[in-house]
């Protein structure tokens, strides 16, 4: 979590001490601009629209084919270690990158560390999860957008099994639960769960649901072909030990606007007197408000103590409230952010500093510049914490502590 924001105020737990454009806008970059500088003069329309569609409960994405078969052969080529063998002991890494990689300070990631050394290595799944609402899941693919503008490798945001860029918030939260598992499996480095609004709430339930708190029992979801597989257990990629998809932890995870009115959903019912602790299936858990939010009914003042997310364990747990001029839906409409290139940049720096002034950002990038910031902060933080635990467990260094840090 970075330092203190100028103008915001940051809780963390007091338990815990602890570029470029991507491809589908390459073609037509001015159209893409246009498109996006309409959404967001429409989005006063939008919002209206949106809260009129509230109760239809339609908020899955359209299916993105195109890109399905890319995405999917990108696991089918990589394929699977032999059963048993760590893929730490299979994975083919640059020795010279390898090192670059354990150089780099987790705390301190700069566009050229994304860019030249983290994208070229081992790289984390993100899961992203859109909101309950009919067109909602347009704010998480605009977020999804951003994050392959500042450098994410599209391939780990995408589903592999239908394009899409977010996951819907009334599906299964098992079946996001094995998919972590999955690609933990897989990829040898831990997943990162992002949600906004009801998919916020999802997220949190897929925490519960990795800890066991609704069974003792989750099957691994493949999610290339999108279907559970006859098995409750995952070998783990850095000990090559058999071990439950319960038990597994995300790296980091974080949301934004979840609760309140979103409760109305059968699929949330479960999380009431859930939704505000964090089980130890997440290393790291960043909880973000916003001030006198309608939908999530924040005071104007922001969470106090009695709705702040707090730990039920050992993960480190932060609470973040967002300035009152922020939209609840579209606080994740930020893909124009990365291709600004002052905002870009001071996005890139945030974290970086005692303080971060917000003095100096555009005034169009004031709706959300903030989320965005900590977010981006965060998902390098970890992309690097998770290449240098892969890779250390490679070269057989703290591959105990790797372990436990895995399932605890």
């Amino acid at each position: 979590m970075p330092a203190a924001i100028v103008g915001q105020e940051k809780q963390t737990n007091t338990d815990t001490e602890s570029g470029g454009r991507p491809a589908n806008c390459a073609e037509n970059p001015e159209t893409f601009m246009v498109n996006a500088c309409i959404t967001r003069v429409n989005r006063p329309i939008a919002f209206a629209a949106a809260l009129t569609l509230a109760l239809s409960g339609c908020a899955a994405p359209p299916a993105q084919n195109a890109a399905r078969e890319d995405l999917a052969a990108s696991y089918v080529k990589a394929g699977q270690s032999a059963q048993g063998t760590p893929i730490a002991h299979t994975l083919s890494i640059d020795r010279d990158l390898e090192n670059r990689i354990l150089a780099l300070d987790p705390e301190r990631i700069t566009e050229q560390d994304v860019k030249k050394t983290l994208a070229l290595g081992p790289t984390p799944r993100i899961i992203l999860s859109h909101g309950g609402v009919i067109l909602v899941y347009m704010a998480m693919e605009s977020f999804g957008t951003f994050l392959i503008g500042m450098g994410y490798p599209e391939d780990r945001i995408r589903d592999p099994h239908n394009g899409a860029f977010s996951q819907n918030p009334y599906t299964s939260s098992e079946r996001i639960a094995g998919e972590v598992a999955w690609h933990y499996e897989h990829d040898g480095v831990r997943p990162m769960l992002i949600g906004h609004s009801q998919g916020g709430m999802q997220t949190i339930k897929v925490l519960h649901d990795l800890a066991g708190d609704f069974g003792d029992k989750i099957p691994v979801w493949n999610p290339v072909t999108d279907r559970a597989e006859p098995r409750y257990t995952i070998v783990d990629p850095l000990t090559g030990e058999t071990r439950p998809v319960v038990g597994t932890s995300a790296s980091y995870a974080s949301v934004v606007g979840a609760g309140g009115l979103e409760f109305w959903a059968p699929t949330a019912w479960s999380m009431i007197g859930r939704l505000r602790q964090i089980p130890d299936s997440v290393e790291e858990f960043t909880g973000f408000y916003i001030r006198g939010d309608p939908v999530a009914l924040t005071f104007p003042t922001g969470a106090n103590d009695l709705d702040e997310y707090r730990q039920t364990g050992h993960a480190v747990v932060h609470n973040v409230n967002l300035p009152a001029n922020y939209n609840h839906v579209f606080v994740p409409n930020t893909e124009l952010l990365a291709y600004d290139p002052q905002t870009r940049d001071w996005i890139n720096s945030h974290g970086m500093e005692a303080k971060a002034d917000t003095s100096s950002v555009p005034d169009a990038s004031k709706d959300n510049v903030l989320w965005a910031a900590v977010v981006w902060h965060d998902i390098k933080k970890h992309w690097c914490l998770e290449a240098q635990r892969l890779i250390r467990a490679r070269s057989g260094q703290g591959r105990s502590s790797s372990s436990q840090s895995a399932q605890r």
